[in-house]
């Protein structure tokens, strides 16, 4: 494959890192956008990666960044509005990819690659897979000009992932009996590494261009079952009490309170629908899955005491 000029948006973000092991992997320059460089500066260790300072919102700031590239990636999105300028759902999952398909466009930058979100659709219930769908729609408008492929994935595991490492941490600093809303619904989570093989195989995919993967992981599991399944890992000795639909709302409400919303009502409402693939794009694109049970013991399982460590640091603000 020929080395290419590739730009990443949300690039410093948890798929972002492994995505740029992968594409410096494989010989690609690599530009990564992001708004405070120094605190980012661990990127650098990768030896074909430049790191821009830019406000990738600033539509002549993101065209100047991705002038001369061969292809952008967006990786950008938010779970949860916290506040602050341009961090809603419109602005981050709406605004931005229109921003990104324009300057393409100014900029002859003719290759698009997209992530959204499992279960993103006009009518979804929470405000988070509605956006997701309108920054797909933004997308595809730009079909003419662009070739454009969508990733829209379940969860997303991996040894730095927000998913296990955060309930981990939420069941050690939890006795006993451990509060689960939504505990029946359902994932099919993906490993991070087969989430960016298929990002780094389709580039120059000519069969990819227009099209649109869902990615999930070979084995389906209740949320209740995933929280279980990370506390046995870790050696904990913990109850899951699920709750009920209206006590699970009400956790929604209370905890959308706390600094950072660690879990809010759009949450709630996403979780509604099943977050798993009817038709998985993993096997299109000829990759093959790799289990949560093959992966998730090295980083959680007890005889990694130092990860764990680190890991709560990191949770708990101290870095």
């Amino acid at each position: 494959m020929k080395s290419k000029q590739i730009c990443l948006i949300g690039g410093s973000g948890f798929v972002g890192r492994h995505l740029a092991g992968e594409l410096t992997r494989r010989g690609h320059q690599l530009r990564v956008l992001t708004r405070k460089r120094e605190r980012r500066r661990a990127l650098l260790v990768f030896p074909t990666l430049e790191l821009i300072e830019a406000d990738v919102h600033d539509s002549e700031a993101l065209g100047e960044a991705i002038d001369g590239c061969d292809a952008v990636v967006n990786l950008a999105g938010i779970l949860n509005e916290v506040g602050g300028k341009n961090a809603s759902f419109d602005a981050v999952h709406v605004g931005l990819p229109e921003k990104i398909a324009q300057a393409c466009k100014d900029k002859g930058v003719g290759r698009l690659l997209h992530m959204s979100a499992l279960n993103a659709a006009a009518d979804a219930p929470s405000a988070y897979l509605r956006t997701k769908s309108k920054g797909e729609a933004a997308v595809q408008a730009a079909s003419d000009h662009l070739a454009t492929t969508i990733f829209r994935p379940s969860v997303i595991f991996g040894y730095d992932d927000s998913f296990f490492n955060r309930f981990a941490w939420l069941l050690r600093v939890t006795p006993f009996v451990f509060p689960l809303a939504c505990p029946k619904a359902k994932f099919a989570p993906a490993y991070v590494e087969d989430v960016v093989t298929a990002f780094a195989d389709v580039l120059d995919d000519k069969t990819a261009f227009s099209q649109s993967y869902d990615l999930c992981g070979p084995d389906h599991y209740t949320l209740s079952e995933l929280v279980e399944y990370t506390a046995s890992v870790c050696g904990l000795n913990r109850k899951v009490w699920g709750l009920s639909d209206g006590m699970s709302q009400l956790q929604a409400r209370a905890l959308e309170r706390v600094p950072g919303k660690p879990f809010s009502i759009d949450n709630y409402r996403s979780m509604q629908v099943d977050c798993v693939c009817a038709t998985n794009g993993f096997a299109i694109l000829g990759v093959e899955p790799v289990s949560l049970e093959s992966v998730v013991p090295h980083y959680l399982g007890r005889e990694d005491r130092n990860a764990r460590y680190q890991t709560m640091r990191s949770y708990a603000r101290r870095q």
